[in-house]
């Protein structure tokens, strides 16, 4: 934290020393603020360039939770295969859910710096510096984005860069729509619910981005070294194993795509749909398993200690290790193809959002058979007051396909619903009810039991965020 106040107040000092240096004149920057709301992808305005400017902001968010889980499990009891009950010291014994406290959640906060280097070209940073996962300050990712090429030369290609932008950097993949309604740690002002989608499309590459936006169409083109945590170390393959019959498989680029019509019908009326594309043909990151700032919903369907058929299992409540409690990702071992629709249709002071998620994938590392996991989610929101200041929405959400080759399908299903008033257009406070449902998991997860048999969670939860 000293760190950060040095490098904060060493950049105020800039402001003195050097008259050209402004704050917040930023060009082609989606705001932070509820000016935000609804605007996908990156974006091209008019604000024009007037010498260097540095751009500096933060989010908070905190939480009261009020949630309780439930599964079929029963304490002291064990079920052989055999359908026998054992029971005492040669089954299981000790076993229930962890009770949860209605109380505060730890809560989150960001920091992002950015500077307007030259005419069109904009750099940013964006650090976490308190999350669920990671309670220690750490950078999430920085980016260059590119939206004239006039350091080049003044007038470089400027009816191409007109409509064209391009991104270079560790930063949030763009796969998908639904990633920018999302809550991201302390950035919740622009997520119209508390949590994120059950199968949350969330990653962080190394890569760059190509954008093509005219009359309404949108269109994206990218490509990443597929790894989350960056390294160059020689890769020296092991052993096979059950897990990866094919060990010298190395770690293959992620290519995405995404295509649409955005449209401003009239004063009222506004429609937008796109479709998106994300591969890799041998995987490192996984995209519904990277974002390192956890879940809103602390705790959840985690279990006390106890014994399962004489075998020591620990409690698995920590918020850190076992920081995505409530969401569910596909697991795929090997290979991914995933394709997201995302209509939006916004109609006076109400909106509709949907989400509909297509992956198939491999267990193993090298040849194995494809399993598909799908995603459906709608959400109605509708906004009022003078300034559409207040609102209620719901969201239905359900996730249905295989955890591996070896198991039958699965279905995790959510309603949520939820109010909302911004104070201001940087501060929010909202008020949610939560109900999920599990099915079809089986009652044993390898040595333990699973606590998602006949698994449910479901309460109410307060949150209050600031963005600037």
């Amino acid at each position: 934290m000293r760190k950060i106040t040095f490098v904060i107040a060493a950049m105020l000092s800039l402001t003195d020393i050097y008259a050209q240096v402004s704050f917040r004149k930023m060009q082609n920057m989606i705001p932070r603020s509820k000016d935000g709301l609804n605007i996908f992808d990156v974006k091209k305005d008019d604000v024009e360039y007037d010498g260097m400017s540095v751009d500096l902001g933060g989010a908070f968010a905190m939480q009261f939770q009020a949630l309780k889980s439930f599964n079929d499990q029963r304490e002291g009891t064990y079920i052989a295969s055999n359908g026998a009950s054992i029971s005492g010291n040669a089954g299981t014994t000790g076993y229930r859910l962890n009770g949860l406290e209605n109380n505060f959640n730890l809560p989150a906060a960001n920091l992002t710096f950015g500077a307007q280097l030259a005419d069109g070209v904009r750099v940013n940073l964006d650090l976490y510096l308190a999350s669920r996962h990671h309670n220690e300050t750490w950078v999430k990712g920085g980016y260059l984005q590119i939206d004239k090429l006039d350091f080049i030369k003044k007038g470089f290609m400027e009816d191409v860069m007109k409509y064209t932008t391009i991104k270079i950097g560790q930063m949030e993949n763009n796969y998908g729509d639904s990633h920018f309604r999302r809550t991201d740690n302390g950035n919740a002002l622009l997520n119209p619910f508390i949590e994120a989608n059950i199968m949350d499309s969330f990653q962080t590459d190394m890569g760059m981005e190509v954008y093509y936006q005219r009359d309404g169409w949108v269109t994206m083109l990218g490509v990443t070294n597929g790894k989350l945590n960056q390294g160059v170390a020689e890769f020296i393959p092991g052993s096979a194993t059950v897990s990866a019959p094919d060990p010298n498989s190395t770690i293959s680029p992620t290519v995405l795509a995404k295509l649409g019509y955005d449209k401003q019908l009239d004063k009222d009326l506004r429609v937008r749909i796109t479709g998106s594309y994300n591969h890799n043909a041998n995987m490192s990151s996984n995209p519904w398993g990277s974002d390192r700032a956890g879940s809103r919903y602390f705790g959840v369907m985690s279990h006390q200690a106890y014994t399962y058929n004489t075998t020591p299992v620990a409690n698995n409540f920590d918020p850190t290790s076992n920081a995505t409690t409530g969401r569910f990702s596909p697991g795929y071992g090997n290979w991914y193809t995933a394709f997201m629709i995302n209509p939006f249709v916004k109609y006076k002071g109400l909106e509709f959002f949907g989400t509909l998620e297509f992956t198939s994938g491999g267990d193993k590392k090298g040849t194995d058979e494809t399993r598909k996991v799908d995603q459906y989610a709608a959400d109605l929101v509708y906004r009022f007051g003078n300034t559409e200041q207040f609102y209620v929405g719901g969201r239905y959400n359900i996730v249905s396909g295989k955890l591996s080759n070896a198991s039958d399908k699965v279905n995790v299903d959510r309603f949520e619903a939820s109010a909302g008033w911004f104070m201001t257009k940087n501060i929010i406070a909202k008020l949610a009810y939560t109900n999920q449902n599990y099915s079809d998991y089986s009652q044993y997860s390898g040595s333990s039991l699973n606590d998602l048999y006949g698994g449910n969670f479901n309460g109410v939860m307060f949150e209050a965020a600031i963005t600037f």
